[in-house]
């Protein structure tokens, strides 16, 4: 079905909703397939980031490098690679999608709060930009 799949990892509930998602791209995807588990860093403005010591940002880098190492070589039968970027989470991730080729996007959505109406999820803006299909769970 699916060559290469991106699956944007959230790290929170111990990686519950990144293994599930695994576990849901294993049945999509195509014999020799790719998967690439993408976690994006929020950006920290420039003001707070010159109080952070170098070594903080460097050590969570680090931690959430690990995380995604450990559910990655969790998921057996596939071909997955982990990537950490720091930015604009939807940008950076329509970025990992584009850079791997990839013919489909999972991510995971909450139910939309008042401020989404506003400015939108990441899941929203994901789904309007993307230039493959997405697969949004919930």
């Amino acid at each position: 079905m699916y060559s290469s799949i991106v699956i944007a990892a959230a790290l929170f509930n111990e990686g519950a909703t990144t293994r599930a998602a695994l576990k849901k791209a294993k049945s999509l995807l195509d014999t020799g397939g790719k998967v690439t588990l993408v976690h994006v860093i929020d950006e920290v403005p420039g003001y707070v980031a010159a109080s952070i010591p170098k070594e903080h940002m460097t050590a969570r880098r680090r931690e959430v490098e690990e995380q995604l190492e450990k559910i990655a070589s969790e998921a057996s039968g596939m071909t997955v690679q982990c990537v950490v970027r720091e930015g604009q989470p939807s940008a950076s991730i329509l970025g990992s999608a584009q850079e791997n080729d990839a013919d489909l996007i999972m991510i995971a959505s909450h139910k939309p709060g008042f401020s989404d109406y506003f400015i939108g999820s990441t899941a929203a803006r994901i789904v309007r930009h993307a230039q493959c299909s997405v697969l949004v769970t919930r």
